[in-house]
């Protein structure tokens, strides 16, 4: 599965008002996650898919980096009507599919998108020629929000070769311990630990934490940056998002920081000089530079550019960087 993936805020949309997807058209967001499921009452879901479908049938907007659905749940029965109308059109990149349980929901789906989407399976190669209408694999995210689906992670994990990542639903999984949600989100830290290292042993790309339901005046965004740098401290790389203005907030925090890069690019260009000199281990700052310090100090890198980050010009203000 590509690492190449750069999913810092997932925004979820109600797939039911229009004023709102077309609005949408106009942001510069990573993901969106177009919803079915709980923002949209059952006397309008077949309203929602027509609208979805009619969306997806438009050309991309130049902001939304990722164009996501989010499915009703399989144990609803629900989830075949709405895959079957919203894969008509050709721009859905990515399933996002709630209250998975255990690994035969995403079998149902998986099923279901290599019947409707046989060219876009993950092992078929996009053909690389410019009048080639072959498009990217689609992706699954697969939302977990009950005790089962925890103590089924690593079925999970490897039911599907679509899945491109797990997703804490915080709000459900309290309704199922019974549990109730607290600003210092310590009910929640097995779970959010537990999926964070899933997502990285099973190399599953993203790790989207909990909603912030803050997210009006100051207060409201100083608590979604710091819910963005706990989960961001946990492990995760992305957030879920109900309201617009969450945005910019949650996207600069899952970025790397300016020193941070700099350190990053500092430790990358005296590694790339001391591997010329045969130098293993060697000293930066005063500081023991090895291989698991390397690897992070690429990794940050990596995401950096990911983020649009000008990575060359903290390259050019280094290039005379030696290893101590």
């Amino acid at each position: 599965m590509s690492t190449s993936i750069v999913r810092r805020a997932l925004l979820y949309v109600p797939g039911s008002s229009t004023k709102m997807l077309q609005k949408s058209r106009g942001l510069d967001v990573d993901c969106i996650a177009y919803d079915l499921e709980d923002s949209v009452t059952p006397g309008r879901k077949a309203e929602a898919r027509t609208n979805l479908r009619q969306l997806f049938e438009q050309p991309r907007a130049e902001g939304i980096r990722e164009q996501a659905v989010r499915i009703n749940a399989v144990e609803t029965g629900l989830a075949l009507d709405d895959l079957t109308e919203v894969l008509k059109a050709p721009n859905v990149d990515t399933v996002v599919v709630p209250k998975v349980n255990s690994a035969s929901d995403l079998h149902f789906v998986t099923d279901v998108l290599r019947h409707t989407l046989p060219t876009r399976h993950p092992s078929t190669t996009p053909s690389s020629s410019p009048n080639s209408q072959t498009q990217p694999p689609v992706r699954i995210l697969a939302l977990i929000e009950s005790a089962k689906s925890l103590s089924n992670l690593s079925s999970i994990c490897t039911a599907s070769p679509y899945l491109s990542g797990l997703v804490f639903a915080a709000e459900d999984f309290a309704l199922d311990l019974s549990i109730t949600r607290t600003p210092s989100l310590s009910e929640f830290l097995y779970a959010r630990s537990t999926i964070a290292t899933a997502c990285r042993a099973h190399e599953l790309p993203s790790t989207i934490d909990l909603v912030c339901t803050s997210f009006r005046g100051e207060q409201g965004l100083q608590t979604l940056e710091e819910e963005c740098l706990g989960g961001k401290g946990l492990g995760f790389n992305g957030k879920q998002l109900i309201h617009p203005g969450q945005v910019d907030v949650c996207q600069r925090t899952f970025s790397p920081g300016e020193a941070e890069v700099e350190w990053a690019v500092r430790v990358v260009v005296a590694d790339e000089k001391a591997d010329v000199a045969g130098r293993g281990a060697w000293t930066l700052d005063g500081k023991m530079i090895d291989a698991p310090v390397v690897g992070k100090a690429k990794a940050v890198v990596k995401r950096a550019e990911l983020c649009g980050i000008d990575v060359d010009a903290v390259r050019r203000k280094w290039k005379d960087q030696e290893p101590e």
